[in-house]
């Protein structure tokens, strides 16, 4: 029996390229929470094995931060700003200059090529990656935050905020962290951006307001991690506006999504490429 060229039945092979297409087109799209979860599961797995020294490291500048601070700072409303300012220190410590680094690594070592290859939505590695590291910062977060209230004499009652506050403000920082790695040329820059912007979070976020100039209180209003600050700022009051602190955690919110959506934006541009 003699064979036929598949060239010479064009037919043949246009039916199979239909099939193929169809086939396609017909299999299951991921969704998006499942592929998230599996997602965060394989990034905490991997961030677990360096866990020890970055809790250690954030949460011993920030610790340090406050010490110091102690003998700068006068009055309540002082003490209440470094407090609140170092606590969300520690989830911009990771949001941002870890997120950039991890994120301008990936890209330049060719790991967005293995995500690109998986059938997941691009906002779940984003958000996958920035969940797991975000995790880390509660220990942190909280240790700090007692220590200084602890320090500074301030009330520890309404502490349950931060459970909003960190992933909020996490959010937010997340977002631009992985924006900035994922759009950075090089892993260096990367680095330098996420660095500079845990430096504007320190410097806008932990010093009290009411001590800055007009144009930095101005910059100081488009740090996304300042609204979350002022929220646990004002939960030290003796009656705390809830409404107000509401609004605030609202403003990290909104802002997070537009984060995040501009971090999944760089993703798709950066796994294109």
């Amino acid at each position: 029996m003699s064979v036929v060229p598949a060239g010479v039945l064009p037919g043949v092979t246009a039916v199979a390229e239909g099939e193929a297409r169809q086939a396609a087109v017909l299999a299951p799209r991921a969704r998006l929470w499942p592929s998230l979860a599996a997602v965060y599961r394989a990034q905490l797995s991997r961030v677990r094995v360096a866990r020890i020294p970055l809790l250690f490291v954030a949460t011993f500048q920030s610790v340090g931060i406050v010490v110091m601070m102690r003998g700068v700072v006068t009055g309540d409303g002082g003490a209440r700003a470094v407090v609140a300012g170092s606590s969300v220190l520690v989830v911009a410590y990771v949001a941002l200059n870890l997120l950039a680094q991890y994120f301008g690594q990936l890209r330049a070592g060719g790991g967005l090529d293995h995500y690109a290859t998986l059938p997941v939505p691009p906002a779940a590695v984003v958000l996958g990656a920035a969940g797991a590291y975000a995790s880390f910062t509660v220990p942190g977060t909280v240790v700090t935050a007692v220590f200084g209230c602890a320090l500074f004499g301030l009330p520890l009652g309404n502490l349950w905020v931060l459970l909003a506050v960190i992933p909020l403000a996490g959010a937010a920082l997340s977002g631009l962290g992985a924006a900035f790695g994922l759009l950075a040329p090089r892993p260096e820059l990367a680095t330098l951006l996420g660095q500079l912007g845990m430096s504007a979070a320190l410097l806008l976020g932990v010093l009290p307001a009411d001590r800055m100039p007009e144009p930095v209180r101005l910059a100081r209003d488009l740090l996304p991690s300042t609204y979350g600050v002022e929220a646990y700022t004002r939960t030290f009051a003796a009656h705390p506006d809830w409404a107000v602190v509401a609004a605030d955690l609202a403003v990290c919110a909104a802002v997070g999504v537009v984060s995040l959506a501009a971090a999944t934006w760089a993703y798709r541009r950066a796994a294109v490429r």
